[in-house]
């Protein structure tokens, strides 16, 4: 099918992109520039790699984001909280219906070009504290973008039962060299090693005896994952 991908230069849908490749034919990689403190590192990744695969590569102003919504992802909002990724207090870099308003988007764009498909990386390991990459919120986009389109677009989530670890084992395999890739939250000149994303990033190469490329300022022990039964 020929298809759209959501790209935004980070390591799931970095490994997406080359996983959704080997089946579909790519008509288009977008990447949406929202405000978040690390879109300046992420996005010439994705660049990088849709212009090494010859796939056009198109970045999507979200302004309004930025300027109206509440989340210490965004530069208007606070400091990037440490620790485990499915702390409670990671639930402060959700940016909210951030994928409900990209996919509304970028399946626009796709039915605009022609595309058959929308692929995203939602994964797993998103669903503790991110409530539109879970399964139910994704099969409830997948139905509104086929019926709200001509082209039927299907929406298409390969590692939605996928966690990071198995993300990072599948990257391996398909000779992703990660260290063209951006997870750190806080942006700046290297990953900072301690925030919710870095800790999974090094965990999931942990897990997945992997090599990791990344240089990071700090490698304390990984935290330890909370008790969610209480």
């Amino acid at each position: 099918m020929k298809t759209v991908v959501l790209l935004s230069g980070g390591m799931d849908s970095v490994t997406a992109f080359y996983e959704i490749a080997r089946e579909h034919e790519i008509v288009a990689a977008l990447s949406f520039d929202y405000g978040s403190k690390h879109n300046a590192n992420e996005i010439p990744f994705a660049k990088l790699h849709a212009d090494r695969a010859d796939v056009l590569h198109q970045v999507i102003k979200l302004d309004f984001i930025n300027e109206l919504f509440a989340s210490d992802l965004l530069t208007s909002g606070g400091d990037i909280p440490d620790g485990h990724y499915a702390e409670q207090n990671m639930i402060r870099t959700v940016v909210p219906f951030r994928n409900g308003i990209m996919l509304s988007v970028a399946c626009g764009f796709a039915e605009s070009v022609e595309a058959e498909a929308l692929a995203i990386a939602a994964h797993s390991g998103d669903h503790a504290i991110y409530p539109d990459c879970r399964e139910p919120f994704m099969q409830s986009m997948a139905t509104a973008m086929k019926e709200g389109t001509y082209a039927r677009i299907e929406l298409l989530r390969p590692f939605i039962s996928m966690d990071k670890t198995a993300i990072a084992k599948r990257g391996a395999e398909l000779g992703i060299d990660f260290a063209e890739t951006w997870s750190c939250y806080k942006g700046g000149t290297a990953h900072c090693g301690t925030c919710g994303t870095c800790v999974e990033r090094r965990e999931a190469f942990q897990l997945a005896g992997v090599a990791d490329p990344t240089t990071y300022l700090a490698t304390p022990p990984i935290p330890k994952a909370p008790d969610t039964n209480h």
